[in-house]
């Protein structure tokens, strides 16, 4: 009778790779997934806006120094041309001017166009007659001299530095900045708040297992970093797809204004805030934005597990 083969138990068993606490994929996770892209989306769009405006801004108080202005008023028996002559002259021999323009009446019109419509005819409005004087950069300028100079031989004929205008619309802008930035702070605190019920979701549906790991000694710190890697992950997701949309928005509004160059709306747009050109920065803010939720997505379920876990004690 022959021996049956004995099979050895002395193998090693095969090791397996115990899974994660937090599962991989669920309806919670894409759920937030979808939320912090819209919140980044969003977020995304108040950076490209604030740094549209703070640019604007900052142009506009380079050209107030770069340049002013000077108006000759029409009126009865006033010969513009005349004046306009004089008055350009006068502000040629202005220590720091480097150049005198006279505004021609087309050019007049052109710049009325967005408001009043083409055709316009001068002589039946009162437009008073422009000259723009550019400023130097190195030397100072003698407002006050050629303020004295236009009063005593260019009858009409005032200097306007738009400086009151200008602080209106800067203080403007930067009010604008403000909201903006107040707008990024109330999305990222709704971002956060999103995290922690998700995180207390995703504890809950795993419950046993994470009292089970508490009890037996588990470090809370190994509970908490399986909580932090997954939703490190899902706020990365949600960054990138947030922030990605938000600079193709940035593209096909770039896109669209460059297509609509020459209609009253754009050209009314221009004259406001120039060219419309999302700069740079606006693009390096959203990629800075992206990281800033997935880091905040991180750390607040983090905190939110030890949180939950202290309260088990």
């Amino acid at each position: 009778m022959t021996a049956r083969p004995q099979i050895s138990t002395d193998a090693p068993a095969r090791s397996r790779r115990p899974g994660p606490i937090v599962p991989a994929s669920s309806v919670s996770g894409h759920t937030l997934v979808m939320v912090i892209a819209i919140m980044t989306y969003l977020a995304g769009l108040t950076v490209g806006a604030v740094d549209l405006v703070r640019a604007t801004a900052a142009e506009w108080e380079r050209d107030v120094v770069r340049e002013t202005t000077i108006q000759i008023r029409p009126a009865e028996g006033r010969n513009l041309d005349a004046v306009a002559e004089k008055a350009s002259q006068l502000a040629r021999e202005t220590r720091g001017v480097v150049e005198v323009r006279p505004y021609s009446d087309a050019e007049t019109a052109r710049l009325l166009e967005p408001w009043l419509g083409s055709g316009l005819s001068l002589a039946e409005l009162p437009i008073p007659r422009l000259i723009v004087v550019r400023l130097s950069e190195d030397e100072p300028f003698d407002q006050a001299g050629l303020k004295a100079k236009l009063e005593a031989e260019a009858e009409g004929a005032t200097l306007d530095d738009h400086r009151r205008f200008l602080d209106r619309l800067v203080a403007m802008a930067r009010t604008l900045v403000a909201l903006g930035l107040g707008v990024l702070v109330l999305v990222l605190a709704a971002t956060a708040l999103s995290v922690v019920f998700a995180t207390r979701g995703a504890m809950a549906g795993n419950q046993d297992i994470v009292q089970v790991l508490h009890f037996v000694g588990a470090r809370d710190g190994y509970v908490a970093g399986q909580f932090q890697r997954r939703f490190l992950w899902l706020g990365l997701k949600g960054g990138v797809a947030g922030g990605a949309a938000a600079m193709a928005t940035f593209l096909v509004a770039e896109f669209a204004a460059e297509q609509g160059v020459g209609s009253a709306a754009v050209d009314q747009m221009d004259a406001l805030f120039g060219r419309f050109q999302v700069g740079a920065t606006a693009y390096a803010g959203v990629l800075i934005l992206i990281a800033v939720i997935a880091v905040l997505t991180a750390l607040t379920s983090r905190l939110t597990v030890f949180r939950t876990l202290r309260a088990l004690d």
